[in-house]
């Protein structure tokens, strides 16, 4: 059985030992997911949720807290498999367990998005090819209530919803964002040896 525990959010933000920037760290995460998870991994093949209207990523409040988010790229298709069945997992048992409902803002990043991203103050240290989207093997997700997305972390509901996301994408073997300097808590990433941004053989453009 799937133990997750719900820790205060201080504690949780006092427990972030490993500080890493987005695309730098460790090559490998290499945690063994639990049995039950593992299950779930070598069962059924999860299909992605269905599309929302683009108009719900184009919000005032998205665009105040993601600017840019209504142009961003939500094709599963353009992930790694292997990931994107990690993530499924992930959003199945945060329904099924939490009640929460996730929602993908953004996959596949091409690079010359990711250096317009990085002109904005707060979004992202990574440059083009420093970031594990434009290799499919990252994703950022936020919650969908009541049929509007739901991003903000003043909301205890959220931030909530972002410390048992964070546990349950690590328990797959997933890298969260929520441990990194540069906070992003909707954002996971799958790294792996050989691939990713630390696998380049010619320098960063």
């Amino acid at each position: 059985m799937l133990l997750l525990l719900l820790l205060p959010p201080a504690l949780v933000f006092n427990l972030r030992g490993t500080v890493e920037l987005e695309g730098y760290g460790s090559d490998v995460h290499r945690g063994e997911a639990p049995s039950l998870i593992a299950e779930l991994l070598r069962g059924e093949r999860l299909v992605p949720p269905r599309a929302l209207p683009p108009q719900v990523f184009t919000s005032r409040e998205v665009e105040r807290i993601r600017p840019r988010t209504g142009a961003a790229d939500r094709s599963w298709d353009k992930m790694d498999a292997d990931f994107v069945q990690r993530l499924l997992v992930v959003y199945k048992v945060m329904l099924e367990r939490h009640g929460y409902e996730m929602v993908l803002l953004e996959g596949y990043r091409s690079p010359e998005r990711q250096d317009v991203l990085g002109l904005l103050p707060g979004t992202t240290n990574a440059k083009a090819w420093q970031s594990y989207h434009q290799y499919g093997l990252a994703a950022d997700s936020a919650f969908l209530r009541e049929g509007k997305l739901v991003i903000t972390e003043k909301d205890p509901w959220t931030m909530r919803g972002y410390e048992l996301y964070g546990q349950v994408a690590e328990e797959l073997g997933l890298t969260w964002g929520g441990r990194w300097k540069l906070m992003d808590f909707g954002h996971v990433e799958l790294r792996t040896a050989g691939r990713g941004p630390s696998a380049r053989s010619t320098p960063y453009p």
